[in-house]
């Protein structure tokens, strides 16, 4: 399923994702730091959402709240919820 999320409070504006189950993949950044960006893509590539949100929640960028790698984290939860709301119709935690 191809997911898109909305990022906040990052220089990045939106994150794309594919995901099936509970493992994402080709994720893509729309806008900020090109080189940083594709290489956190590259490393979290075929990885579950919770292996990635052990890995990247909570970490800040300078003095923001969160950085592109903590609103991965939360666009892969997302994607996760609204994969299993489409395949089985209910969302489980």
């Amino acid at each position: 399923m191809q997911f898109t999320y909305k990022t906040k409070g990052t220089c990045s504006q939106a994150i794309s994702l594919e995901i099936e189950g509970d493992v994402v993949r080709n994720i893509r950044f729309l806008g900020g730091c090109d080189g940083n960006l594709k290489s956190i893509a590259s490393l979290v590539d075929g990885m579950t959402v919770s292996g990635i949100e052990e890995k990247l929640s909570g970490i800040q960028c300078g003095m923001k709240y969160t950085s592109c790698g903590d609103q991965l984290a939360k666009a892969v939860r997302a994607a996760y919820e609204a994969w299993q709301e489409e395949n089985t119709g209910s969302v489980k935690g």
